[in-house]
C-alpha cells in the first residue's frame, strides 16, 4: 500500500460520505486502521493530504488548459472545464470551505506552484477587460468567485443527475461567459 493509493481511497470514501470514519477509508484501501495511522496521524492529516493532491491535480489541469490555446477567451473556457473536471474528483473538499486546511503541513513548493497557476488565470481577466471583452465594472475578485461558483454548481448538477453530462460544460460556459459580459462565444 502506498500513500497515493490511500489518498485515492480516502477521496472515494469521503466523496460518498464526508463524515465517514477512518475505518471505512482503511476498509476501502484494504488495509488495517493501524496501517492507515502510520501514514496519517489523524483525520485532519489525511484530509490535508487529499487537499494537496487536489491542488496538484488542479495545477496540472489549469496549466494544461492555459497552454491549450493562445486566445485568452478560449484559455478561460478551457480553464473552466478543467476546474469542473477537477471538482468532480474532489467534491467532498467543498465541505471544507468553512474549515481551514493546515497549510503549514503542505509542501511549500506545491503551494507556490498552485499560486503561480492562479496568477496566470488572474492575468487573463484584466487583459480581456482592457480589450472590452469582459465587463470592466466587475472586479477580478468577483469574477474569480463567480468562476469557482459556476464550477461548483456544475459539479453539483452533474452529481445530482439534474443535467445531462454532455450539456454540463456548455451550460457552465454559457452561464459564466455571459455573466461577465462575453457574448462572442
Amino acid at each position: 500500500m502506498n500513500r497515493e493509493k490511500l489518498i485515492y481511497s480516502a477521496v472515494k470514501v469521503l466523496n460518498e460520505d464526508f463524515h465517514a470514519p477512518l475505518e471505512r477509508v482503511a476498509e476501502v484501501a484494504q488495509i488495517s486502521k493501524r496501517t492507515l495511522y502510520r501514514y496519517f496521524k489523524d483525520r485532519d492529516a489525511l484530509i490535508t493530504a487529499c487537499y494537496v493532491d487536489m491542488l496538484e491535480t488542479w495545477y496540472i489541469a489549469m496549466v494544461s488548459a492555459f497552454n491549450s490555446d493562445t486566445d485568452p477567451v478560449k484559455q478561460l473556457e478551457a480553464m473552466l472545464y478543467a476546474a469542473i473536471d477537477s471538482g468532480v474528483k474532489y467534491i467532498f473538499l467543498h465541505a471544507l470551505e468553512e474549515r481551514q486546511v493546515d497549510v503549514a503541513a503542505m509542501d511549500k513548493e506545491k503551494v507556490i506552484a498552485y499560486e503561480q497557476a492562479k496568477e496566470k488565470w488572474f492575468a487573463i481577466v484584466p487583459q480581456l477587460q482592457e480589450k472590452h471583452i469582459i465587463d470592466n465594472h466587475l472586479s477580478s475578485a468577483w469574477i474569480r468567485h463567480l468562476f469557482a461558483s459556476v464550477a461548483r454548481a456544475s459539479v453539483k448538477a452533474l452529481n445530482s443527475g439534474d443535467v445531462a453530462p454532455n450539456d454540463l460544460k456548455k451550460f457552465a460556459w454559457l452561464s459564466f461567459s455571459r455573466s461577465i459580459g462575453i457574448v462572442q462565444s
